[in-house]
Parts: structure tokens; C-alpha cells; sequence
């Protein structure tokens, strides 16, 4: 009986039925946790938790614990400072808004109001954790965060614990003077107006923060005009949009503005106990846009754009307006006849869900189509062009500049940018627009591993069925060898490796953040990898059965592996599955007894320390007759 090649095309291709996905490739059909190198298949790397460190209610490093980070992170961005040669990371979360340095949090999130000298305005109640904060017109609403300095021991409740550097999220908002929270510890003792003298309230902004969650909504004006019937429900899908910031670097300083709201900065000079501020505060700051769908700076001319924002001279938001500052100062707006800060409106689309920088233009991306915006001086500083229409973004982190070039998902196509847009073919592109959460596309974010030459994109997919879902699945392109794989994992954000951080690193909706490419586990867990084959045809034709007897593997591993063999007569016949088998670094063959007209297979590892390259395996077979 000969010995029989499976030489099995690289990528996973979906969108065919598996016979057909058997005889055009053959290709592969199925992947979690595995990427291609050289054509073949093999395990990604692991990842490993890195251990972020709080401040104490003086502000002090505290090592012994693990720092605290609220919300759900979306964006990041990562930097090196040339002055102080030191690593810094800004987290932007559904709440606040971070700098890490260290391994240590800071929360730098911008202040909306501060109370001070306060005098005596907690009540706690005997075993109770709930605090009751008395402050006049306050202004502050449920899931506002605030952070209380220089209060007493209240009841029981040590000073520390009620000056916690994290602060503390509002739970009821009693009225206009009056609101609670809730602290770790319970109070010993019921007491009325206690808190000492100087207690001091600051009050973090909470506009455009908070909404960590895309959610649906039905009843009477749901939807379009004219859906359904008078006095009827409307089961329809309403896109609420995430709490999400634009970051973004001036110099050293970091721009951070709040998806549809103000734009701040944190100037690191200052130091890691100032808070970012207002742009619009800045002494000689002029008419900076009040509200802002997103930001981003100009390369190499060094303007800060504002794509969907206020008009200038307006009042509200138009999400198709675009401002830009004058050139080398983020905090000018004002059109003058001397300076290039200036304004467009674009035409096509309702709203403007992204931008990115590429080829010394900024792509802009609307609901509808893309536009070039690209520097040409004064008097009208910037040219508008249309690109594409049809071939928007899907999401606000949707979009990936890599070599010049801009990939980025559609709201059902994948698309590619060198000068001119062009629809990526993607084998498994219908899979994953049946599987994405449509109401959820907002918690989209796009990934780049440049070390493998790889770009990936995460959604919430059909098969979390939580209420509000955070991105489990992902959908990879190999922008080298132009193949694609799917697979599991939840993340909510990514950044790639960069200056020192030699691996890329992500965080999760818990705020824990991840080194990846790092050993071969799950941060100290098995992580479960596999491939699997479309129904391969044994025979040419497809007429005869065969019988298998024997595989010979080709595979590179650490770790015992799991072979699991599927055989069917017909396309559409059940399947006889074999195994799994045991395949250790050492084994030379399998044998087995297998019948059928195709054949599949599923390598499979699910052990710690597992690692594995594939080859191309062999076969032994026979003809076994015609029924």
C-alpha cells in the first residue's frame, strides 16, 4: 500500500462547503490559537500576566497590592520618553484615564469640579458599608467617580480606606445635596456629620464616560419611519456608542480626547500627580472645539485635526465637520488671516466613525465612504478628495496603518488602502459577518503583530450569549503570505511591540494586562490550540472506498499532541470519527483502521508547555471496493 502526501494549502477558508473547501485546496476549514509560518501550521505564542501595582491613600507606591484599574480599557498607546528615558503607557477605560510607569497606575483622569474644606459631611450607619456624602450642589449623577482627601476616621471606617486613591463610584444620588457610596470595610459605629473639617470632594469628568457597552433598544421610535405597524414594538438593533478616547502624542505630551466631548492633555514634565486639563483652558486658547467625535495630529505638518466636532462659531455637534488647529499649536482654532487653523464638511455619510494617518495624509473614514486629507499650505491648508464611497469602517478602532498601508474591517468586507482601496478576498469572511454581535460592533479593535506579519481584528461574536458582550473571537490576516485564520480569545485592546516592550501586550475587560508572545501558555494554564482539515478526497474521483491503515507524521513538538481522524462516504454522510490519538515528539507512525471516500483531520494541544509545528502527513491506504 503506497504511502499518500496530504499537502494541504496554508489559510483557513469557510465559505465553502467542506467538500468543495476539500477539492478546491485542499485547504484547512477550522483554527483557534494557531497562525501559519512558511505555509504550515503551527501553535501561537502564550501569554503572561504582568503585575500592575496601586498607590495608597497618600499617593505612595504599593506594591503589595495589584493596581486598580476601573472601567473597561479600550484604547492604548505607548511611548518613550527621550528625556527621562522611561516607558510610559496611557489607558483610556469606558471610565478613566491612566498613565502606566512602571508597572505602577496612575489615574490621570480630568477633574469636572473639587469641594473643598468640606466640614464633617459623612453619615455611615453601624455595619453598614454605604456612606452618605453631603455636598451642596453637586451636580454629580449615579456612576459618577469621585475621590475623597483629608477625611477622618468616620465610624469605624479607617481615613485610609475613605481617602483610597482609586475613589469611589456614586451609587444613588440621594438629591441636588446629598448622594452615597459604598467602601470596602463596614462601619463599627453610626455617625452623623462626621469626616473632620478639611475633607476635600473632587469630582472626575463623567461626560462621554461610563457607557461601556453597546445595547439594543425597541419601543415607539425605534428605528426607521414607517417599520412596522402603529402602536407596535420595534425589535430593532439601536448602535449605542462606547465610551472611547482618542490618544495621541504632542511631542512627549499626551492628547486624549473624549469620544464626542472636550479634549485634554497631560503634559509628563509635570509629573505623574497632575491630571490631564482642559486644551480649552490653556492660557490663549481660542475657540477649541467643545465637542469631538475623535482626534488625531497631522504628519509631518503638525496639526491637530478634530473629525466630527462643533462648527466654528457653533453650538452643536455635526458628526461630519472637520476642524484643525493651527499648525505647531493644538490650542489655537481660531481662523486668522495669518495663521492655517481652519474647517471642512464632508458630504457623504451621517457621521464619522475613524481616522488614521498614512503616506502623509489623513484617512478619514465616515459611515459611507473614505476621504484624503492631505496638507498643501495656505491659504486653504488641506485638500479634501473622495476615495471610495460604500467601503466605510466598521467600528472606531476598526483600522490599522502597517507599512504605509491601511487595512481595516467594513461593515461587511474587508478592505485594503496603497494609494487606492481595494476589497480583500477573505475565504472566511462570511463566517465571521454572521458571527458578529451587530450591536456591539463598537468593541471592535484591530490588532498588528508585526513580528509575524500579521493583522487581526476582535469582535463580540453570536456565541456569548452575556448581555453585554465583550470581544471573544478574532479573525486574522497574514498580510506577507496573504492567508487567513480564525480563532478565540477576549481582549478588549492591543498595542504592538514597541521600543522596549519587545512583545506585544493587551488588556482584558477586567483591566488585566497581557505580554504576548510570551512562552507557550495561558498565563500558567493550558491553552488550547487546534487545526482541522476540510473532507479531504482519498481518490482522485472520488468513486472508490479506500481504506487508511497507517499515518506518518511530519510535525515539530513539545508535548504529547492529540490526532483525531473523520471519515465519511458521502459529502453529506455522517462522519466516523477515529481517535484522538497520542502523537508524542517521538512517534514515527498511527495505526488505524479507517474507511471512506474523504478524510479529515483535527490536531488538537491542550496541555502546558505544548508547542508544535505541522508538516505535510502521509498516509497508507488501499482501495476497499465501491460500497
Amino acid at each position: 500500500m503506497p504511502l499518500t502526501q496530504l499537502k494541504i494549502k496554508p489559510g483557513v477558508v469557510k465559505d465553502l462547503t467542506n467538500y468543495a473547501t476539500g477539492k478546491a485546496g485542499p485547504f484547512w476549514t477550522d483554527s483557534d490559537k494557531v497562525r501559519f509560518r512558511n505555509g504550515f501550521p503551527t501553535k501561537i505564542g502564550g501569554w503572561e500576566k504582568e503585575s500592575l501595582n496601586g498607590l495608597d491613600a497618600s499617593g505612595d507606591v504599593d506594591r503589595s497590592s495589584e493596581g486598580v484599574i476601573h472601567g473597561t480599557p479600550r484604547n492604548v498607546k505607548y511611548w518613550r520618553s527621550v528625556t527621562n528615558n522611561q516607558d510610559y503607557i496611557a489607558l483610556g477605560t469606558s471610565s478613566h484615564l491612566y498613565i502606566i510607569l512602571d508597572d505602577v497606575v496612575y489615574d490621570i483622569t480630568p477633574v469636572r469640579a473639587t469641594s473643598t474644606n468640606l466640614s464633617n459631611p459623612l453619615t455611615v450607619t453601624d455595619e453598614s458599608t454605604t456612606v452618605t456624602v453631603t455636598d451642596s450642589s453637586h451636580g454629580a449623577s449615579v456612576g459618577d467617580w469621585i475621590v475623597i482627601t483629608d477625611a477622618a476616621t468616620t465610624g469605624g471606617i479607617a481615613a485610609d480606606t475613605l481617602n483610597r486613591y482609586s475613589g469611589f463610584q456614586i451609587t444613588t444620588v440621594v438629591d441636588a445635596n446629598n448622594f452615597k457610596i459604598e467602601v470596602p470595610s463596614a462601619a463599627t459605629s453610626s455617625v452623623s456629620g462626621g469626616g473632620g473639617t478639611t475633607l476635600d470632594v473632587t469630582y472626575l469628568v463623567s461626560e462621554g464616560l461610563g457607557t461601556s457597552s453597546g445595547a439594543g433598544a425597541t419601543g415607539w421610535g425605534a428605528g426607521t419611519w414607517g417599520l412596522s405597524t402603529w402602536g407596535t414594538t420595534r425589535a430593532v438593533t439601536v448602535d449605542v456608542e462606547l465610551s472611547q478616547w482618542s490618544l495621541n502624542l504632542w511631542g512627549e505630551d499626551l492628547i486624549a480626547t473624549v469620544r464626542n466631548e472636550d479634549i485634554y492633555f497631560w503634559d509628563l514634565s509635570v509629573g505623574l500627580s497632575t491630571r490631564a486639563a482642559l486644551v480649552s483652558g490653556i492660557a490663549g486658547a481660542g475657540d477649541v472645539p467643545a465637542k469631538n467625535r475623535m482626534t488625531i495630529i497631522s504628519f509631518p505638518d503638525r496639526h491637530l485635526i478634530s473629525a466630527g466636532c462643533v462648527p466654528y462659531g457653533g453650538s452643536a455637534i455635526d458628526p461630519m465637520q472637520v476642524r484643525w488647529s493651527t499648525q505647531e499649536d493644538y490650542d489655537m482654532w481660531t481662523p486668522t488671516a495669518t495663521n492655517t487653523a481652519g474647517s471642512q464638511r464632508l458630504q457623504i455619510g451621517t457621521k464619522i466613525v475613524t481616522v488614521a494617518s498614512t503616506r502623509e495624509e489623513t484617512f478619514i473614514s465616515t459611515d459611507e465612504a473614505v476621504y484624503g486629507m492631505q496638507f498643501i499650505g495656505p491659504p486653504f491648508t488641506f485638500s479634501f478628495r473622495l476615495i471610495g464611497t460604500n467601503c466605510g469602517a466598521i467600528g472606531y478602532n476598526a483600522m490599522a496603518n502597517v507599512e504605509s498601508n491601511l487595512y481595516w474591517m467594513g461593515k461587511n468586507d474587508f478592505y485594503f488602502y496603497n494609494g487606492n482601496i481595494s476589497e480583500m478576498p477573505c475565504p472566511v469572511k462570511h463566517y465571521v459577518f454572521d458571527r458578529i454581535r451587530r450591536n456591539q460592533v463598537d468593541k471592535i479593535f484591530v490588532a498588528h503583530n508585526a513580528q509575524f506579519n500579521e493583522i487581526c481584528w476582535f469582535y463580540a461574536s453570536t456565541d456569548n450569549s452575556d448581555e453585554s458582550p465583550e470581544p471573544d473571537s478574532y479573525v486574522c490576516y497574514n498580510y506577507m503570505d496573504q492567508v487567513w485564520t480564525t480563532g478565540t480569545l477576549a481582549r478588549t485592546c492591543w498595542h504592538d511591540a514597541f521600543g522596549f516592550r519587545t512583545v506585544p501586550f493587551a488588556f482584558d475587560s477586567s483591566g488585566d494586562l497581557y505580554n504576548h508572545e510570551t512562552g507557550t501558555d495561558d498565563n500558567g494554564s493550558a491553552m488550547t490550540a487546534y487545526i482541522e482539515s476540510a473532507p479531504l478526497e482519498i481518490s482522485n474521483t472520488g468513486e472508490k472506498l479506500f481504506l487508511v491503515d497507517k499515518i506518518v507524521p511530519d510535525l515539530t513538538s513539545v508535548g504529547d499532541l492529540k490526532l483525531t481522524i473523520k471519515t465519511r462516504k458521502y459529502p453529506n454522510s455522517s462522519d466516523i470519527t477515529k481517535g484522538p490519538f497520542t502523537i508524542s515528539p517521538d512517534s514515527t507512525k498511527i495505526s488505524i483502521r479507517a474507511r471512506g471516500r474523504q478524510m479529515s483531520f483535527k490536531l488538537e494541544s491542550d496541555a502546558t508547555g505544548d508547542s508544535w509545528l505541522l508538516g505535510d502527513l502521509r498516509i497508507n491506504t488501499k482501495e476497499d471496493g465501491l460500497r
